[in-house]
């Protein structure tokens, strides 16, 4: 990936993803932190599937990926008609999951460059730039998003927060979104500990938040979801620090679901609220999170962890993926653009148009 050099004195995180021009390799956050394997797709199907499937998962981390499918897409592309065999390839990416605007903000941009293009030779070499100049763009919007949540957030003495679900290294293209400003932190010596939610039903939080900070150094504790309120009323805690999937124009939060229910712990011990996400998760052309479609997942994620049975056969599972938090919980919206506090449609505009 070019410009590495310039967040080099940070840490950037363990990589989710390796692109090599004729394939795109993804690190199975399935099988995390019990093996570390990495799927090889050559082609926008195979990517495509890996996003289906939650090998990759964070919304910046399913953009970029779907960014490199398209670019893979033009490589194998054809002779003949391999406009429409890339227009396919979109079409199929675009269909991997609903909630993500990460996603469709990345294939936009990556149909944009394509509609330029002349010849099947111009769109491999500019499609492949577009797709890394989107995860280097990350990358650096990940950095400017930390330093403008510890300017917000000014901590005169180490604090310790608490997140949920995973935003680090391996749901963004390197460093992280709310993990990020964590790892800000831990860099500025402004930070005592982390306490993760471990996130049910996929656990990200214990498989992945726990797994990550742990191996980078990060001092952190992982708690049960339903813990979170008595590490609250507990006083330990300055702030939670979560990610986001989709922003509305009324400063509306779409994330993992709990987010919401931590919202409201929050301003019950009034502790600060703050989401950390790159411009390309705001949707400025959703009024509200009530537009905001909801994606619901198989229930087996709920009735079995890897196949060993947790609840009895047949019982009805409610599972989605994700919640709305109302932007009257929220403390601050942190992007690379700059902080909303107390974020409403007036400031949203004012600062996305």
């Amino acid at each position: 990936m070019a410009n590495e050099s310039r967040p080099a004195e940070r840490n950037i995180g363990t990589v989710a993803m390796r692109w090599h021009g004729h394939s795109l390799e993804l690190l199975d956050q399935r099988l995390l932190p019990t093996e570390e394997h990495w799927i090889t797709s050559e082609g926008a199907s195979g990517v495509a599937q890996c996003i289906r499937d939650m090998v990759v998962r964070g919304a910046p981390a399913i953009g970029i990926s779907a960014a490199y499918g398209v670019a893979l897409a033009a490589r194998h592309a054809g002779g003949g008609d391999w406009k429409a065999e890339i227009r396919q390839a979109i079409r199929e990416l675009a269909e991997s999951r609903p909630t993500a605007v990460n996603l469709f903000w990345a294939l936009q941009r990556m149909e944009k460059v394509f509609h330029e293009c002349h010849s099947l030779d111009e769109a491999v070499k500019r499609l492949a730039a577009e797709a890394q100049s989107i995860h280097e763009e990350d990358l650096e919007a990940n950095v400017a998003m930390a330093d403008h949540a510890l300017q917000f957030m000014n901590p005169e003495k180490p604090i310790s927060v608490l997140t949920h679900c995973n935003t680090g290294a391996l749901a963004t293209g390197g460093y992280g979104t709310a993990l990020g400003v964590i790892r800000r932190l831990h860099e500025k010596k402004l930070l005592r500990r982390v306490y993760a939610d471990e996130t049910r039903p996929w656990l990200q939080g214990s498989r992945l938040t726990a797994w990550e900070l742990s191996r980078d150094g990060i001092p952190v504790t992982l708690n049960a979801d339903g813990a979170a309120a008595a590490i609250l009323a507990s006083g330990k805690v300055k702030w939670i620090v979560v990610g986001a999937d989709r922003i509305t124009a009324n400063g509306d939060v779409a994330n993992k679901i709990g987010t919401y229910s931590l919202a409201v712990l929050a301003r019950h011990h009034k502790v600060g609220f703050m989401v950390v996400a790159p411009s390309s998760t705001v949707d400025m052309s959703l009024a509200s999170g009530r537009d905001i479609p909801i994606e619901e997942r198989d229930g087996t994620e709920v009735h079995e962890i890897r196949g060993i049975p947790l609840a009895p056969p047949g019982v009805q599972v409610f599972n989605p993926v994700f919640d709305v938090t109302p932007a009257s919980l929220i403390d601050a919206i942190v992007t690379e653009k700059g902080v909303i506090h107390n974020p409403n449609i007036t400031g949203m505009r004012a600062l996305f148009g």
